[in-house]
């Protein structure tokens, strides 16, 4: 893999994979890091201790405050790949110290929901 790394850090874990953008300030509860929205793919699951991998982040800037909020809460994911980085979750994961890697189209595509990877 030719990761591009935003946030750096070394994780192993299992992937979390959505095939929708997230709105972590509309979407995620800050406490939980349970996905709260009932339209998106994720409703009812926890991205707590995973490697979320999705294409992109969407909605407000404020989104970055929700994960910095999920680290405080011991919600968040381990690591978090995407194929965009946009500034909501890339401030966000820097405030909270959390790696985050863009991936390639290849490497989006060949990751599943629920392998066990190793990123950084």
């Amino acid at each position: 893999m030719t990761l591009k790394t935003i946030v750096k850090g070394k994780v192993t874990g299992k992937v979390l994979k959505s095939s929708q953008p997230i709105n972590f300030l509309g979407s995620v509860d800050k406490k939980t890091g349970e996905i709260t929205d009932k339209k998106h793919a994720l409703f009812g699951k926890k991205i707590a201790d995973s490697i979320l991998v999705f294409p992109n982040g969407i909605g407000s800037s404020v989104g970055a405050y929700t994960i910095y909020s999920l680290k405080s809460n011991n919600s968040a994911p381990a690591a978090m790949a995407c194929q965009k980085a946009d500034l909501t979750v890339a401030s966000g994961c820097a405030l909270a110290n959390i790696p985050l890697f863009i991936l390639s189209p290849d490497e989006y595509d060949s990751m599943k929901d629920g392998d066990e990877i190793s990123l950084g």
